[in-house]
């Protein structure tokens, strides 16, 4: 045996060992999503008043400070529900760790789907000084590792210090799926630059990677597109909209903690707002939408937002939606369906054409398609195989689309729909992606799931206690390796509680376990018992 197969045996017995020695004493872990394998001790650490960061022997430059960015983060996380007293006197009762070690094997700080997200942090209660040592591939799997190490610290009331529990701790840690998203939707209700950044910053607590943001709909169109100006003409008010330099500023700062954006165009259908700056994209006066399938400025236009989008969004895939088409406007209107007659085109046909040209003009801008699953089940053969089915309706959709050989992410609205503010917690906990899917080929089409925040009943002032703690449930599904997420959601309550008031002391308005989305507590009580 080579050197590198010894070094993985040993990897393995390691790893099999800590698990064992995690599942031991998993009842005092307050670390949220589970790692893939963890051991701690019982030891404190105090960090010293001038906690430093090391990057000696990594080969990341840090050119654009993605990194020492997160390092700043980090203390301010660490730092935020207590003023830190630096005259407070020091006793000597603990010993000091003076900052962390981070070493990044990859140079590059490329952010797209598959980007290698793990790490290793390991935390001695030994050394001359005492440092923490956090090795990743990426730069986005170190950012991780900050935010583990953020949750194993504490502020002690009697020191005024900020200190490390349970050392030594050894972590190595990785996400199951690659695709962990939250919807929001800014059509419904419009949603302040703030309160979308401040969404961002609470996702990277629970390591969602993916916000998909659901631009426009039915009720409002708040987003520039220079290409064509009058399609903001569909925002509530002249004050409810995003400049291509908000885009622009949500993207860049989602990216700089490790979070896509996927940006949605839902097309046929939901698009009656386009027709406020550009009538001809109605079928008719009385009958808005969907958008008129027989135009070829319909396409035109797509194509224009579409060449917008590619200039700020630069995920690799871009979503069309494609749901909820109702195509009565179509036939109903005499001039289209004289166009529908002449083309051989009933009203499903229509929209299967529809659906494909837009798929080829995306394609055109170097973008892969994400469909919400009424394409699929229509037309599931026709489309492109570089579309990506987002499962909503229900269970076993995931299941039909990987057997047809296409990826699949799952939000199935009966477990994942955040707005159902009667889903519990433990349904969020309890969906399983890759139900009945058990062939590893099939299973590795799931790129992951997503849950989804629509906005009908949602603005600024109410968004945060309805994702939170629900979408962490969530959350830990789609990270944890699948034997380490709890049988009985009971079992990891303690420790989601403990999540759930970590983000309230952050400044993250998160609702109470108890009762669905939104719920207020009970009665007077710990945070910790709510």
């Amino acid at each position: 045996m080579g050197m590198l197969g010894l070094r993985s045996v040993l990897f393995a017995v390691v790893v099999h060992i800590v698990l064992l020695s995690a599942a031991a004493d998993i009842k005092n872990l307050k670390i949220w999503p589970m790692p893939l394998s963890v051991s701690y001790g019982h030891r404190n650490l105090q960090l010293s008043n001038e906690f430093v960061l090391r990057t000696e022997g990594s080969k990341y430059p840090d050119a654009s400070g993605i990194l020492k960015e997160g390092f700043s983060r980090l203390l301010d996380v660490i730092k935020v529900a207590h003023v830190v007293d630096a005259n407070f006197s020091y006793d000597g009762s603990s010993p000091v760790l003076k900052g962390i070690q981070v070493v990044v094997l990859s140079p590059s700080d490329e952010l797209q789907y598959g980007v290698d997200e793990s790490y290793n942090l390991t935390i001695p209660e030994k050394g001359n000084p005492v440092f923490a040592y956090l090795t990743a591939k990426t730069v986005y799997g170190a950012l991780h590792g900050f935010q583990t190490f953020s949750q194993a610290c504490h502020f002690n009331l009697t020191t005024r210090a900020i200190e490390v529990h349970q050392v030594p701790w050894t972590i190595v840690d990785r996400p199951r799926f690659s695709y962990r998203g939250l919807l929001i939707d800014t059509s419904r209700h419009y949603l302040p630059l703030p309160v979308i950044l401040k969404v961002i910053d609470s996702m990277a607590y629970a390591k969602l990677n993916v916000l998909h943001w659901h631009i426009v709909d039915t009720q409002s169109f708040p987003l520039e597109i220079p290409s064509f100006p009058k399609l903001w003409n569909g925002a509530y008010s002249s004050s409810e909209r995003y400049t291509v330099a908000d885009a622009s500023e949500i993207v860049r700062y989602a990216g700089r903690r490790g979070i896509n954006v996927l940006a949605e165009l839902d097309v046929p259908g939901h698009a009656k707002s386009w027709g406020i700056g550009y009538p001809s994209l109605w079928p008719s006066k009385n009958c808005q939408e969907p958008l008129d399938v027989s135009s070829d400025f319909t396409f035109k236009l797509i194509d224009g937002i579409l060449s917008d989008f590619s200039k700020i969004f630069k995920y690799k895939f871009v979503h069309l939606g494609g749901d909820e088409v109702d195509t009565s406007c179509w036939t109903l209107t005499p001039r289209i369906s004289k166009w529908l007659k002449q083309h051989r085109f009933n009203g499903t046909g229509a929209y299967e054409y529809f659906v494909l040209r837009a798929q080829k003009i995306a394609l055109s801008h170097g973008y892969e398609i994400i469909n919400w699953e009424e394409t699929f089940n229509n037309f599931g053969n026709k489309l492109s195989p570089k579309t990506i089915v987002h499962n909503w309706l229900g269970g076993g959709v995931a299941q039909q689309v990987t057997a047809a050989g296409l990826r699949c992410i799952v939000s199935n609205q009966d477990k994942w729909y955040l707005d159902h503010i009667d889903t519990t917690w433990q349904n969020f906990y309890s969906n399983e992606p890759l139900t009945n899917i058990t062939k590893p080929e099939q299973q590795r089409l799931v790129m992951g799931g997503e849950v989804c925040m629509w906005g009908e009943h949602i603005d600024g002032s109410n968004i945060e206690t309805t994702i939170w703690p629900r979408a962490a449930a969530a959350a830990e599904r789609l990270w944890t390796a699948y034997d380490n997420i709890a049988k009985n959601p009971e079992q990891a309550a303690r420790r989601l509680a403990y999540f759930r008031c970590l983000l309230n002391q952050r400044g993250v308005a998160s609702g109470p376990l108890s009762g669905g989305g939104r719920a207020a507590p009970d009665e007077p009580g710990s945070c910790y018992e709510q």
